[in-house]
């Protein structure tokens, strides 16, 4: 089986980092303000305009507003990033946080392991990526957690030692190889022994019958795409003209009138349908926590990081408790509840290489610790 390690970082360390940069850690808890972050739309009282506008709001133009970003100087910018410093930058004082603590790492997919594209099935992860999450899952326990379907998401990954936590975490399932192990696909019988949680199992012909009919309601619309997550769809509007968006917005929620229970969310230039059930990233953090043996532990340090208004979710749950780190990808300064930020999936990619990097450094100075005992 996988040795999972914890950090440990020297005490000179710490004490130097006591010198220089400071900021709250754990985080405070969320207060009121972040409440406005649920992404939930009200399907009986919502107006076209705020549709338009809320579609809008969560589909930034990345190329026009990076340049303002990134320019020297932009208070906005500075501001932002005094709350939710970079992950490179503070890793020391990051480490120093999971000192003596069991590392658990989650990693949403697109956004962070991929970079966002046109064509959701072309969003395939680089194999430098791949060896990144590899390494760290040799040292600590890994999760994907992400909106897509498992299967999808696994054939993207293509690692059998992580937990795949797919359709918004309502689709979990355990490694089916030990880290030494690397399967490129599990039998059938390993991915049914494996499957750990799926609570929302009874809503699958509500979903098929949903994603039909949106099927034949997006023809209409060029460059609209319906994705079949299993437990959750995806509307995806990237290659729709701006134009047409509230046609698309009409057209799908016409096709929610006659299903009160399913919901629709917003992602980045996507709409979601998922089942009315209290679950979501956030739980499925809390659950695989709970399944590795870490829920009620105070010597568990979790990770998660992730670029959507979805990942907040589970943001939400690390301060909750008070404990690990939220890292949001992000080029521009947006409202979330994660403490810390990384720019891109090459940023994100560098991280995990670093904290592999400080896990074997950890190793070295124990055998020679122990050799000269």
């Amino acid at each position: 089986m996988t040795k999972h390690g914890v950090v440990v970082v020297p005490e000179d360390t710490v004490v130097g980092l006591a010198a220089g940069r400071q900021f709250s850690f754990p985080p405070p808890r969320a207060g009121d303000s972040c409440k406005m972050l649920a992404g939930q739309i009200d399907l009986s009282a919502a107006m076209m305009g705020s549709w338009l506008d809320s579609m809008k709001a969560s589909s930034p133009r990345h190329k026009l507003v990076a340049p303002r970003v990134a320019a020297a100087g932009d208070v906005e910018q500075d501001d932002w990033m005094d709350k939710h410093p970079s992950a490179l930058g503070e890793f020391e004082a990051l480490a120093a946080a999971a000192s003596g603590k069991q590392i658990v790492m989650f990693l949403d997919y697109d956004g962070t392991l991929s970079p966002i594209v046109e064509d959701p099935d072309s969003a395939v992860m680089t194999d430098e990526m791949r060896e990144a999450v590899r390494g760290v899952a040799e040292h600590f326990p890994t999760a994907i957690v992400s909106g897509r379907g498992r299967d999808k998401v696994f054939n993207f990954v293509r690692l059998a030692e992580l937990y795949y936590a797919g359709s918004h975490g309502m689709d979990i399932q355990g490694p089916t190889a030990d880290s030494n192990h690397h399967l490129n696909t599990p039998s059938k019988g390993e991915q049914a022994r494996s499957v750990l949680c799926q609570p929302a199992s009874e809503f699958l012909p509500m979903i098929g019958e949903v994603h039909d009919l949106l099927v034949a309601k997006m023809a209409s619309i060029p460059g609209a795409m319906v994705e079949n997550n299993k437990f959750c769809l995806s509307v995806h509007f990237r290659c729709v003209d701006e134009k047409k968006w509230g046609t698309l917005a009409e057209q799908v929620r016409s096709a929610l009138r006659e299903y009160p229970r399913l919901q629709l969310t917003q992602g980045r230039k996507v709409l979601e349908i998922r089942p009315v059930i209290k679950w979501d990233k956030g739980r499925a953090l809390e659950f695989l926590l709970g399944a590795l043996g870490f829920a009620d532990r105070a010597d568990v340090f979790p990770i998660y990081i992730g670029d959507d208004r979805t990942d907040e979710d589970a943001f939400k749950v690390l301060r909750s408790r008070g404990q690990g780190a939220g890292i949001l990808v992000t080029r521009i300064p947006k409202d979330t509840l994660a403490s810390f930020s990384l720019r891109d999936p090459d940023e994100v990619k560098d991280f995990l290489r670093e904290l592999v990097i400080s896990k074997s450094l950890l190793r070295s100075s124990e055998k020679r610790r122990s050799d000269i005992i």
